[in-house]
């Protein structure tokens, strides 16, 4: 028998099993990553995402497709993690737009919101490139347009098919997909949730969100055992919705978020037509959900002990500081970034970088946390702007601003360079030059064979990257790592270098990098600071 519709019940079971899906693949879409280097992180920010808006759709108890999908689209927001993260996330809101006012959905309504689901994501990015999983999602809506009026599992199965095809054409829209060798990773992940959801679209059994097996699991634990409980101020962690009649006016919604900061801090308040989601970190739990049910219902409350939970979670120090001005929250992989940021003026540091995307809501917690209602964030690595730029809007009251550092040198630089005198504008204005004053190296490995940009490059190579491109390989650490230095050299008209030895390098190491530098120009001035970041050998900078 035909299936002409679906309710929010079966929509549920498809969103989980997407998620489902995706996760046993995050290892395989990593290795997909056209760059070679060791820290590829596609499938670990897609399954971090999926999960999240997969999570937030098994909490509903609805039979309402709309309002899943609204829920599925507000757990992708807060969970959207690297540029592939926050387009699923905007892909996850285009889906629900295009089932507005819907209690069930039709194939023709799956369609429409299939077109509306693409529509959104390409207005999220300032420069659409094709043979992405931009246009993944193009294609779906496409041939969703074409087969809306069928079947909906006939009609979906040849979705599939026609990106599937789609997908194995990427190499021929972007030539650095076809050195490698590879589909675009985003694109196929694309699919493999969407597969997944064919499967739970006649999934009998109830169904849960798996787990994820992505890395990064080891740095957060040695992360949560340098944390003392003795730190946290606030001891609850209180979470809840609130169901509102209608959608809250501006100023309800401002003076509740005004309450809550008399209550305790590490506040986040997102509405969304008549939801909205509250964090809070409190003594008085109890104050908080009595004042909210002036606006309205509440459902989905968690309130956790953070002194119980330290064993086995995650939780930021809420150590009292002074009001600032102006404060810097900013990201870094490794103790020695960490340490040199604070020693900076950083107010905040997130732990994480490649491989350990924070998402947004982790920077909207720490934009959150800081003493100060202005508030710049530095992201220090292009894979992380996006993310960025989307936790600004789940923060309240405070004015946050985004400096899109695509390099831990940059945000080095940002931060060297701000005098307590400016106001924001002033640096704002012209924290570009700086940025463009900066130009970094790294040096790391290649996992795999493949050629880049017409240079064979074997797994176990060391790679010397510069700007983003690959500009050489070697055998030998040491000896690429001055080839990478003399072209930096040659290359940008400099008089400040600086080297950041990681954990798989040493200090003597970095220093004969320094003295050979020195011997050959004695006009450049050479600092070597311990970085202790992952995977890369070495993080050069120069300016």
């Amino acid at each position: 028998m035909a299936l002409i519709s679906i309710d929010g019940n079966v929509l549920r079971k498809m969103m989980i099993c997407g998620a489902n899906n995706l996760t046993r693949h995050s290892n395989e879409l990593d290795a997909l990553n056209v760059f070679p280097v060791p820290d590829g992180d596609t499938g670990i920010n897609m399954s971090h995402t999926v999960q999240a808006a997969a999570k937030e759709a098994q909490k509903l108890n609805s039979p309402n497709v709309h309002e899943i999908a609204k829920a599925a689209s507000n757990g992708a927001l807060r969970g959207a993690r690297g540029n592939s993260g926050v387009i699923l996330s905007q892909l996850f809101r285009g889906f629900a737009k295009g089932l507005e006012g819907k209690s069930v959905a039709s194939a023709s309504d799956l369609g429409n919101a299939l077109v509306e689901s693409s529509k959104m994501a390409y207005r999220a990015v300032m420069k659409p490139k094709e043979g992405t999983i931009l246009t993944i999602s193009r294609a779906l809506g496409e041939y969703a347009k074409e087969f809306k009026e069928k079947d909906i599992e006939l009609g979906l199965a040849e979705i599939i098919k026609g990106g599937n095809h789609v997908l194995s054409q990427t190499p021929n829209m972007l030539p650095a997909l076809k050195q490698a060798g590879v589909v675009d990773s985003g694109g196929k992940g694309l699919m493999y949730f969407v597969e997944g959801a064919l499967a739970g679209l006649s999934a009998t059994d109830d169904v849960t969100v798996e787990s994820s097996q992505a890395s990064g699991e080891g740095n957060k634990q040695a992360a949560q055992a340098a944390f003392s409980t003795d730190d946290i101020k606030f001891v609850y962690c209180t979470e809840f919705l609130i169901d509102t009649p209608q959608a809250i006016s501006q100023s309800k919604e401002e003076d509740f978020t005004k309450y809550l900061t008399t209550l305790g801090d590490s506040i986040v308040v997102v509405s969304d037509d008549n939801v909205i989601k509250v964090h809070v970190h409190t003594n008085n739990p109890g104050l908080a959900l009595e004042r909210a049910l002036k606006l309205g219902a509440l459902s989905n409350i968690k309130i956790d002990n953070q002194k119980l939970q330290h064993t086995n979670a995650i939780e930021f120090s809420q150590t009292q500081m002074p009001e600032k001005d102006l404060a810097f929250v900013t990201v870094a992989a490794g103790s020695g970034f960490t340490a040199l940021f604070k020693d900076l003026g950083a107010d905040y540091v997130i732990e994480g970088g490649q491989t350990m995307n924070p998402s947004a809501e982790d920077i909207a917690q720490a934009v959150s946390r800081v003493n100060s209602k202005k508030v710049v964030v530095l992201p220090n690595n292009k894979n992380i702007i996006l993310a960025a730029e989307q936790a600004v809007h789940l923060v309240k009251d405070k004015e946050v601003f985004v400096v899109p550092t695509r390099s831990i040198p940059q945000g080095v630089a940002c931060l060297i360079n701000y005098m307590d005198s400016q106001e924001l504008s002033e640096y704002i204005a012209g924290i570009g030059e700086i940025i463009d004053n900066v130009h970094s190296g790294q040096v790391t490995y290649a996992v795999r064979d493949t050629v880049i940009n017409e240079r064979p490059i074997s797994q176990g190579d060391i790679l010397c990257i510069y700007d983003g491109d690959i500009v050489s390989t070697g055998k030998d650490i040491q000896e690429a790592s001055k080839e990478l230095l003399e072209y930096m050299i040659k290359t940008a008209d400099g008089e400040l270098i600086s080297i950041y030895y990681g954990e798989e390098a040493t200090k003597e190491m970095a220093d004969e990098l320094a003295e050979y530098i020195r011997e050959a120009n004695t006009e450049i001035e050479v600092e070597v600071y311990g970085g202790g970041q992952p995977l890369y050998y070495y993080v050069f900078s120069i300016e």
